[in-house]
């Protein structure tokens, strides 16, 4: 007797796959024609075909659990050959923003980063987190706090203390780690059971040796954008993307140092302009306000591509943060204190805020797409 199989579709799921930006899902009529054109899919159950029969009978657990969304790099070949304009790269996004929100607790900041309404209430948490953890510690370890025209120099730590900052993001960042451990142990688990369902791999565990040797062979992909430059649409988006992607790591290079610097060696700022560090620090930010206006440019110069809340959120945000960054310098070295102690501040609040929601925005994809192309290159999933 044949096994009978009873699909229970998740609407709520196929609304929220419409909201991210996958509206135009059920214009497919099933042709194949984007797995077909895909550069990058896979020969052995090749994507996105499959996905959008999934997303249109809602069998969220069968899309969220699975690496294969993530191996997709939205370039937009599907989207310009669809016949039906169903727009497959678009759905396969919107799936990727809703796994995200899955493994992403708790559930009630998930939700909020997905609301515009709940912005100003977001931008408000790390502004009124520092300011009580100011308030405190300057009245137990007497120091001045916030003081916008404090005499003398103009250095920023005069007006929040250089400790007091890296206590407040430490906490933050903490707190992202955290999450992401928690999520991503959770994703990597599903996404293997999920292949081992769908014939996908031979791989019967996660063998911890072996993924970190395929996660050594994946970075270099990451690094050169070497998947999405196998695609023949927006490749020019690749320029863009690489200079915020290495801004953020320059960024992060000089952070380090200037915190060993500081704690480790005693050595203060503000540093002079002709430290290599300090033109690494300046080349990073530069770059991350170009990359990110070219960001900016190509999504509104390409209408028929959506662009989900979430989407513009971080779009702006990395420009913020570039902006605020170079300003609260440049002021400085102008010698406009109060303006450079006000963007300071405010490059404070969206730093924190990049830190803190992490694992729930947009810039989690940089944590769970390498997850899923390391244990695609673990499986043999190419």
């Amino acid at each position: 007797m044949t096994e009978r199989l009873v699909i229970e579709p998740d609407l709520n799921f196929i609304k929220e796959v419409g909201i991210l930006g996958g509206e135009d899902l059920k214009k497919c009529y099933q042709c194949a024609t984007c797995s077909v054109v895909c550069p990058i899919s896979p020969d052995n159950k090749p994507f996105p075909r499959k996905e959008m029969i999934a997303a249109s009978w809602g069998l969220k657990d069968k899309l969220v659990k699975s690496a294969d969304p993530w191996l997709c790099h939205n370039c937009g070949d599907c989207n310009t050959r669809c016949p039906r304009q169903a727009k497959p790269g678009d759905v396969l996004a919107a799936i990727r923003a809703q796994t995200i929100s899955e493994y992403s607790g708790p559930k009630v900041l998930a939700n909020a980063l997905n609301d515009p309404k709940m912005l100003p209430i977001l931008l408000l948490v790390p502004a009124v987190y520092i300011l009580i953890m100011g308030t405190l510690m300057g009245k137990i370890f007497n120091f001045q706090f916030l003081n916008f025209s404090p005499e003398g120099t103009i250095v920023h730590a005069k007006m929040v203390s250089t400790w007091l900052v890296d206590v407040v993001m430490l906490t933050a960042a903490g707190f992202a780690a955290l999450t992401f451990f928690n999520g991503v142990k959770r994703f990597l688990c599903d996404i293997h059971q999920n292949a081992l369902a769908e014939g996908k791999t031979i791989q019967q565990t996660i063998d911890a040796g072996g993924f970190i040797q395929a996660l050594i062979r994946t970075v270099p992909t990451i690094l050169r954008h070497a998947k999405f430059n196998e695609c023949t649409e927006n490749k020019e988006r690749g320029v863009s993307h690489m200079l915020v992607l290495f801004a953020f790591i320059g960024l992060f290079i000089v952070t380090s140092i200037f915190f060993v610097a500081i704690y480790g060696l005693q050595i203060h700022g503000p540093y002079s302009q002709l430290n290599p560090v300090k033109w690494l620090a300046n080349v990073s930010g530069v770059a991350l306000i170009i990359g990110s206006i070219l960001l900016i440019k190509t999504r509104m110069s390409k209408p028929d591509q959506k662009s989900a809340y979430k989407d513009w959120l971080l779009l702006w945000l990395v420009l913020g943060l570039g902006v605020t960054g170079m300003g609260a310098q440049l002021t400085r070295l102008a010698g406009w204190g109060g303006a450079s102690y006000t963007v300071y501040f405010i490059h404070l609040i969206l730093v924190w805020f990049t830190f803190a929601y992490l694992p729930f925005s947009k810039l989690a994809h940089l944590v769970y797409r390498t997850v899923a192309m390391t244990y695609a290159e673990y499986a043999g999933r190419k």
